[in-house]
C-alpha cells in the first residue's frame, strides 16, 4: 500500500492534560477495527507536529490527521500550509479530539467523541475550508507569518491569551480561566487602533477586535457567531470601548451567539484586515488561542485552502 492511500498519524501526548497519550492506545484499537490503515508519530515538543506533517507529505502521505486540541490542529494545519510538496487543498485533514477546549469542531458538528469521528473518518466524506494567514511583529520585535482555521483575537482577548499562556491556565479549568479573565479585565485599558478592512478605515478605542474563519473560541464563546468557513470572508467583530460593568453585561452575549446585538459590538465580513496601533503601546495578537505578538497585523484569506474530514 502506498503512503499516499494511508494516514500519517500525528499524536499529541500532552493535549487534553496528558489524554492525548493515555487514550492513544485505545484509539489505535479503533482505527485498526475500523481497518483505517495508517502510521504514526508522536509529538515530543512544541512545534514538533509541524514538522512531522511537513516531513510525512514529502514522504508521499496526503491524508493527516492528528490527536490533540486546537493547539494541535493548529501547529499539524501550519505544517499543512508551509510544505511546498503539493497544493494544500489536495490534502485531506481530520482531527481525533482531546483537546481542553475543542472549539474548532464546533462549527462543523464534528462531535467530541473520539470513537464516532473514527467512524466518519472511515467514510471520508469532505468539505474544503478557508484558512487565514496572519502577518503580525512578535515580541522580540520580529516579523512572523502564521496560518490560523479557527479564530484571531485582538485587544482584551490576546491579553487574556498571553496572561493564561504564562500563568498555564487551560480553558477547561472553568473557575481558574474565569478569574483570570477578570483579573485581566480589572488591569486592561482599551488603546486606540485603527481597522482598515476592505477599503474602510474605522478609528477608535477597542475592547475587542476579532477575525474568524469558524465560530467558536475561548472553550465556546461566539465572538465571532456569523463566520461560515468557505464563504471566502473573513468574519470581523469590533467591539468598542466598554466599561469593566458593561463588560460583564455583556459577557453572555458573547457565548449565546447575540453579541452583535450590543449596541457597541458591529459585525461585518472582510476579505482582507489591518490593524496598526495609534499609541506607543502595541494591539496585542492571539491566534487558535496562542498568543503570537501585536501589531502591525495583516490578514488575508486563502480560499478553499485545506479539504477537512466531516460527519
Amino acid at each position: 500500500m502506498s503512503n499516499s492511500t494511508k494516514w500519517f498519524v500525528i499524536v499529541n501526548p500532552t493535549a487534553g492534560n496528558g489524554k492525548g497519550g493515555k487514550k492513544w492506545p485505545t484509539f489505535r484499537q479503533w482505527l485498526d477495527e475500523a481497518e483505517i490503515s495508517y502510521d504514526y508519530e508522536i509529538t515530543r515538543r512544541r512545534g514538533h507536529g509541524a514538522l512531522l506533517a511537513r516531513n510525512a507529505i514529502r514522504n508521499g502521505y496526503r491524508k493527516i490527521m492528528a490527536v490533540g486540541g486546537d493547539g494541535t490542529n493548529n501547529e499539524v494545519m501550519n505544517g499543512i500550509m508551509k510544505q511546498k510538496v503539493v497544493p494544500s487543498n489536495e490534502i485531506i485533514y481530520s482531527i481525533i479530539p482531546v483537546g481542553t477546549g475543542n472549539d474548532w469542531i464546533r462549527t462543523h458538528n464534528i462531535p467530541n467523541k473520539p470513537k464516532k469521528v473514527i467512524q466518519f473518518i472511515q467514510q471520508e466524506k469532505t468539505a474544503y475550508q478557508d484558512i487565514g494567514l496572519v502577518m503580525y511583529d512578535d515580541h522580540n520585535g520580529q516579523h512572523g507569518r502564521r496560518y490560523f482555521m479557527n479564530v484571531a483575537g485582538m485587544a482584551y482577548d490576546a491579553v487574556v491569551a498571553k496572561a493564561s499562556e504564562e500563568k498555564q491556565i487551560q480553558v477547561s479549568n472553568k473557575f481558574l480561566y474565569l478569574m483570570l479573565i477578570f483579573k485581566c479585565l480589572m488591569g486592561y485599558e482599551a488603546a486606540k487602533a485603527k481597522v482598515i478592512f476592505d477599503g474602510k478605515v474605522d478609528e477608535d478605542r477597542y475592547y475587542l477586535v476579532n477575525v474568524g474563519i469558524c465560530k467558536y473560541s475561548g472553550g465556546g464563546m461566539q465572538l465571532v457567531p456569523h463566520a461560515i468557513p468557505d464563504n471566502g470572508k473573513f468574519a470581523l467583530t469590533i467591539a468598542r470601548h466598554l466599561s469593566k460593568m458593561q463588560v460583564v453585561l455583556a459577557t453572555p452575549k458573547f457565548y449565546n451567539g447575540k453579541a452583535g446585538d450590543h449596541p457597541k459590538v458591529e459585525l461585518y465580513e472582510a476579505k482582507s484586515i489591518k490593524v496598526e496601533a495609534l499609541t506607543d503601546e502595541p494591539i496585542l495578537l492571539e491566534v487558535d488561542g496562542e498568543f503570537l505578538g501585536g501589531t502591525p497585523v495583516e490578514f488575508i484569506l486563502l480560499e478553499k485552502a485545506l479539504q477537512i474530514i466531516v460527519p
